[in-house]
């Protein structure tokens, strides 16, 4: 790496708060109903990478609960009320889970901070965001219909049928892990499927809250279940077994294109929401203040740890350096450290083999010849921590500029015109995001419709609402969560056509009376 000298240091690390006297939750999987431990009685723990000590522990599922889980879904879609409830039914209880995600907002955010290491002030923000896409879900559970074709003749009336898929595997990440789950469940439920969640086996807490929050507003018995351990064991079976209709996932482009490729072995329906290399691409005649601290708030928010993570800026070679510095300085000024800390930023990373990859992917950007601006090292301090980074002189052909790091880290490429701008975007495996700053409507509308990505912000950035669909271009994903069709994304369509009156249309002569 460069001499560290030459680099200007980052925010000192915030003093640990004193995190709170508690014991470590005891979390446990519901299958069919019944709060349980795993067939074999073995357990596993989740340790704070901010503070080491124990938060929480869970059963290590095995492959007969995996088994019991699906099961018990199956059965509850094929034989039990949810799927042929009234859609105002089902809206009610999704509107009581929203009031229990309300009453048990700060022990999630709290268990949420500990676990993921992010600061508490945003896991705050990412469980009471949640109670708007329950209350969302629960508006399309009374609107979400078919067709009716009345233009096919006077003897036949066609009809559009919109049924629920069935039993739905959802396998959600470390790093957002209640509002992910939030984008999925809820959707699914509204259109009377059945599920079996597997949450990360590093933040599986919130998700065990909110199994707890649904049986109390009165999800029937076996219409969800949660079933906590490591992938290999509860993860691809979801994706392989039979019984499961449909595979939702959020993770990596690598887990993602494992499972889909599982899952078309029984040629079930997937939806997934993978990785991101998401560019903001900067013009001189921006609104510089703005921009700058959109382009801060972008790659740090979250640590980095988001797949919407805006890791790379696309600036104008006009105004390159002015840009470097004045995100540097700006950087300098983000609080990093205990996530407890109220002035808290930045918090940990979430495990020690993430921070390895992150500084493995610096490292491996300043052999390629690109230079750190600011930071580019782990604390020397209790816990997971890394100083906020920013790598100048990046080529678009470097890999710090086309693969996805997944920490605190920006890649600064320049570019010369518009379309010069547009071909960067697109020139890797991703298409997830992207984010244009300028004054004139022209050019970014042009950039608009010319990067390849699911999102584009303008003037603006990370902004989100339930009605608007989110999902990916390329090795981003596929499908779309959110919007009017996420519950449609949930449902098979059923052709039933109607014939009204004597049939005339005889193939063989008509038998005589």
């Amino acid at each position: 790496m460069t001499n560290a000298t030459s680099i200007p240091s980052a925010t000192p690390l915030l003093a640990h708060e004193t995190a709170p006297v508690r014991e470590a939750f005891n979390g446990r999987m519901y299958i069919g109903g019944t709060w349980t431990e795993s067939a074999d009685g073995l357990r596993f723990e989740r340790r704070s990478p901010a503070h080491g000590h124990v938060v929480s522990t869970f059963p290590e599922a095995t492959s007969a609960d995996v088994e019991a889980a699906i099961n018990a879904a199956d059965a509850a879609f094929r034989r039990g009320p949810w799927p042929k409830l009234k859609g105002v039914e089902r809206a009610r209880v999704l509107l009581a889970v929203a009031e229990g995600i309300k009453a048990r907002a700060e022990e999630m955010a709290l268990l949420e901070s500990l676990e993921t290491g992010k600061p508490l002030s945003q896991a705050r923000g990412e469980v009471t965001g949640c109670v708007d896409l329950w209350q969302y879900a629960a508006s399309l559970a009374r609107t979400t219909s078919g067709e009716a074709y009345d233009t096919l003749g006077e003897d036949m009336l066609g009809i559009v049928l919109r049924q629920p898929i069935g039993v739905v595997g959802l396998i959600t990440p470390w790093n957002f892990p209640i509002w992910i789950l939030s984008q999925k469940l809820p959707f699914a439920l509204a259109a009377g499927c059945t599920c079996v969640v597997k949450p990360s086996e590093l933040t599986s807490s919130t998700t065990v809250i909110l199994m707890e929050i649904l049986e109390q507003a009165g999800v029937p018995a076996g219409v969800v279940n949660v079933v906590t351990g490591k992938g290999p064991t509860v993860g691809q079976p979801l994706a392989e077994h039979p019984a499961i209709d449909m595979l939702s996932f959020t993770g990596s482009t690598r887990v993602g294109s494992l499972l889909g490729g599982l899952a078309s072995k029984h040629l079930k329906k997937v939806a997934l929401e993978l990785g991101g290399k998401n560019p903001q691409i900067v013009f001189p005649d921006c609104d510089w203040d703005a921009m700058v601290d959109a382009v801060v708030f972008g790659v740090y928010f979250n640590a980095g740890e988001c797949c919407n993570s805006g890791s790379r800026v696309l600036v104008h070679e006009s105004i390159a350096e002015r840009f470097t510095q004045a995100v540097v300085e700006r950087a300098r000024q983000v609080p990093v450290g205990d996530p407890l800390h109220p002035d808290c930023k930045i918090g940990a990373i979430v495990s020690e083999n993430q921070l390895n990859e992150i500084l493995g992917n610096i490292d491996k950007g300043v052999a390629a010849g690109a230079r750190v601006r600011l930071g580019g090292k782990r604390y020397d301090a209790k816990g997971l921590f890394l100083e906020p980074t920013i790598i100048g002189d990046v080529k678009p052909e470097m890999g710090i500029a086309r693969d996805e790091i997944f920490g605190p880290v920006l890649a600064i490429i320049a570019f010369a015109d518009t379309q010069d701008a547009i071909d960067i975007a697109n020139e890797t495996a991703y298409g997830l995001s992207a984010a244009v700053w300028s004054s004139n409507i022209d050019t970014c509308l042009t950039v608009a419709r010319g990067v390849d990505a699911g999102t584009v912000w303008v003037n603006t950035f990370l902004d989100g609402y339930p009605e608007l669909p989110f999902g990916g271009f390329k090795a981003s994903g596929v499908g779309r969560e959110l919007g009017k069709q996420a519950v449609e994304d949930y449902t098979e369509t059923k052709t039933v056509q109607l014939h009204i009156g004597a049939r005339r249309n005889w193939w063989l002569p008509r038998p005589a009376a």
